[in-house]
């Protein structure tokens, strides 16, 4: 990409779509354009098609998604797969039309059957049933995957899929009723220590409520008090977790150096599977992952397992083997991201 090339960072101000932003800065490229969802709907086809038209830019990078935790998968799933399905039609299309040189589509390792093989490959993509709880989510993904494998290979465009696995990072959701386990973990735990140290002023605060009993009852109801955090499910499910800004590098480096005819084997008959896991190849137990942040966080009380919720997919690990072969490896480790998250949530949260 050369750096004064048009680059269209759709997402910009999610925890994908800004590590990106801030990694093309850092690099250099002067010439990006970005919209808030406001000023344009990526639901809507026909904004989207003017937005292109107007726009011509060269580069995109597709960060754009309703995303949330296995509540929010679970209770919303109509939304999810709609609203994904929405962007992504009207984005990659769009791409097409108005020949855009390449672009990046960020899906997630939930595309993955639940029993897959562990670590998970590429070429386990709709071998097996779905995780239940997102898989309206997960459907979405797929397509947007094969999507732009079938433009590709119909067209001839330079569309590129990505599977990160769990991201965390600054601009991460902290709502407890919508955020990933990471930042609900950091969250919670964090309240429940100004809870056991009287800090009921900085509580109020960070809800922006009226008064403590308000927020306390708040807090009850996702099972934090002073005394302990509760956790859907046993704790011993597995997941991986990258931090935003080592995804946000590998994608740029795959724009900037990779094509898709650099996915798939050229001898192959059938071209199918050609995206790419973003991970580091490492995981952790949820206990273990609570007990880290419990620990960074300096909470003193108990964390209670509540084994009547659901634990969701057992063990969630990338195969990164083919992200690694084309040039590119994780550089920050998982308790230096934790320590790095929770100093940009007290530095940032209201």
């Amino acid at each position: 990409m050369d750096k004064h090339a048009k680059i269209y960072v759709a997402g910009h101000r999610g925890l994908v779509g800004s590590a990106i932003l801030e990694n093309l800065k850092s690099k250099g490229y002067t010439n990006i354009v970005t919209r808030t969802h406001k000023e344009l709907d990526l639901a809507n086809q026909t904004d989207v098609a003017h937005f292109f038209s107007t726009e011509k830019p060269e580069y995109v990078f597709l960060a754009a998604a309703k995303v949330g935790g296995i509540i929010a998968n679970n209770v919303y799933r109509a939304d999810f797969i709609y609203e994904n399905m929405m962007i992504q039609n009207n984005v990659i299309h769009q791409s097409y039309l108005n020949k855009v040189k390449k672009l990046l589509f960020l899906g997630s390792t939930c595309i993955y059957p639940k029993n897959a093989s562990q670590p998970m490959k590429e070429d386990s993509l709709l071998t097996d049933t779905l995780e239940y709880t997102n898989e309206p989510y997960a459907i979405a993904k797929i397509a947007g995957i094969k999507m732009c494998e079938s433009y590709n290979l119909q067209y001839n465009t330079n569309f590129i899929s990505v599977m990160p696995t769990n991201l965390y990072g600054p601009n991460d959701n902290f709502d407890l009723e919508k955020s990933h386990v990471l930042p609900a973990l950091i969250r919670k735990i964090h309240l429940a220590k100004l809870l056991s140290e009287g800090q009921e002023g900085a509580v109020v605060k960070d809800f922006g409520v009226n008064n403590i009993k308000e927020a306390k009852r708040y807090l009850k109801s996702f099972g934090v008090s002073s005394k302990e955090v509760e956790i859907w499910g046993s704790g011993k499910p597995k997941r991986e977790f990258l931090w935003s800004k080592d995804m946000a590098d590998a994608c740029v480096f795959i724009m900037e150096n990779r094509d898709f005819s650099d996915t798939y084997n050229k001898g192959d008959k059938e071209i199918r599977n050609t995206h790419i896991n973003i991970g580091t190849g490492k995981d952790v137990s949820i206990k273990e992952l609570a007990e880290t942040i419990k620990n960074i966080i300096g909470f003193k009380g108990d964390l209670v397992f509540n084994t009547d919720k659901p634990d969701g997919t057992i063990r969630k690990l990338t195969d990164v083997s083919k992200l690694n072969g084309l040039g590119w490896k994780h550089k920050i480790e998982l308790e230096d991201g934790l320590n790095k998250m929770y100093k940009w949530y007290l530095n940032n949260k209201k």
